[in-house]
């Protein structure tokens, strides 16, 4: 379900005025434009979306102490020193809940809680990549129930997400590998490259942290939004424009 799309940078400047960097339209011979968005402090700021779903389902009575300790307890047998890794590979929290109670839960979530708190900038982005005929993709490590609405909402070609492994109508607590993170988007990009006939050279990719330079990296036109734990420093070095949606 991969489809049009397309796109509209802006980066600050020393001043408080904003240059705005026209996107073009997709490239000559056939080739094929594509705009690649983080979701989780790019599209969405803040919070993670999945973070703020988690205290929803708290609310809801779905989850409670004894999920958030598993989790914890599951980071401290895995990780190593400050990562967070461990948890981006299990969902403990979900271990045992029925798909066919939580997914509804989700898209009202993301209804009421998750849309209003779009990036205004970033839905123009969006819109502008559709304009001009790029393909627009959700490339995250959030949960694809939850990036699923969301994308129908903006009109996304396709999404690429992490799928919580179900049997029987309950979450085992595990993902379905590969992982949308790291060379995992890389690979993802570089797939659908071959697949779609994509000019990369061409195309657009939107990204925040670490976890998205690879993806930056294979891509004629990177843009860092709300950099967080050190990516600005990682775009100064490489000269890719960073913005500020809010």
């Amino acid at each position: 379900m991969l489809g049009p799309s397309k796109k509209y940078i802006y980066t600050p400047t020393t001043s408080t005025e904003e240059r705005s960097l026209p996107v073009s339209p997709s490239s000559p011979a056939n080739r094929a434009v594509a705009a690649f968005f983080d979701v989780d402090n790019t599209l969405i700021p803040g919070s993670a979306v999945e973070v703020r779903f988690f205290r929803f389902l708290w609310s809801h009575g779905l989850v409670g102490p004894r999920a958030v300790l598993r989790s914890i307890g599951h980071v401290l047998r895995h990780a190593p020193p400050l990562s967070v890794h461990p948890l981006r590979e299990r969902k403990l929290y979900l271990e045992g809940l029925r798909r066919s109670e939580v997914e509804p839960l989700a898209r009202r979530f993301v209804r009421d809680n998750v849309i209003p708190h779009l990036s205004s900038a970033a839905t123009q982005s969006v819109q502008r990549h559709r304009e001009a005929g790029h393909a627009v993709v959700f490339l995250t490590g959030s949960l694809d129930f939850l990036m699923a609405p969301l994308a129908r909402h903006l009109l996304v070609d396709q999404v690429f997400a992490a799928t919580p492994e179900h049997e029987n109508d309950r979450y085992t607590g595990r993902l379905v590998t590969p992982l949308p993170y790291g060379t995992g988007k890389r690979d993802v990009v570089h797939r659908l490259a071959v697949e779609l006939g994509l000019d990369l050279s061409s195309s657009y990719a939107y990204g925040d942290s670490p976890g998205d330079v690879e993806t930056l990296q294979a891509i004629g036109h990177p843009q860092v939004v709300n950099p967080i734990r050190g990516m600005a420093r990682i775009a100064q070095h490489r000269g890719w424009p960073v913005v500020k949606w809010d």
